[in-house]
């Protein structure tokens, strides 16, 4: 059973940056997505990473502004968050599954979220 813990979220004005990190022990063969879901909103994927770390996804409205990564000796997997927008302001959710395919239903452990807000 995996734990996964989310840390850095928070206020952040608009064009500023937020790096997003997802910990978890023994999720070193896990595919590991961000998810977010806004008020009102379904829940999307946003970036999701392979187990090497070779292969990685990414939403259309966040290309070239977030760059996912991980850190295997580190058991990390984490968002880099540039430019951002008020339109990135959610709830911000890391999640670890036994296939690199960016869609929640393929995820099976989930951490307990972290509320990003972009607002001036």
């Amino acid at each position: 059973q995996l734990q996964l813990v989310e840390s850095g979220g928070g206020l952040v004005q608009p064009g500023g940056s937020l790096r997003l990190s997802c910990a978890a022990s023994g999720f070193t063969y896990y595919a590991v997505g961000w998810f977010r879901q806004a008020p009102g909103k379904e829940r999307e994927a946003v970036s999701c990473i392979s187990s090497s770390g070779g292969i990685t996804n990414y939403a259309d409205s966040v290309k070239g502004r977030f760059t996912i990564s991980r850190d295997s000796a580190k058991s990390t997997v984490s968002l880099q968050m540039n430019s951002l927008k008020p339109e990135d302001t959610a709830v911000y959710y890391c999640a670890a599954g036994p296939r690199n395919i960016c869609r929640s239903e393929w995820y099976t452990y989930w951490g307990q979220g972290t509320q990003v807000t972009v607002s001036s």
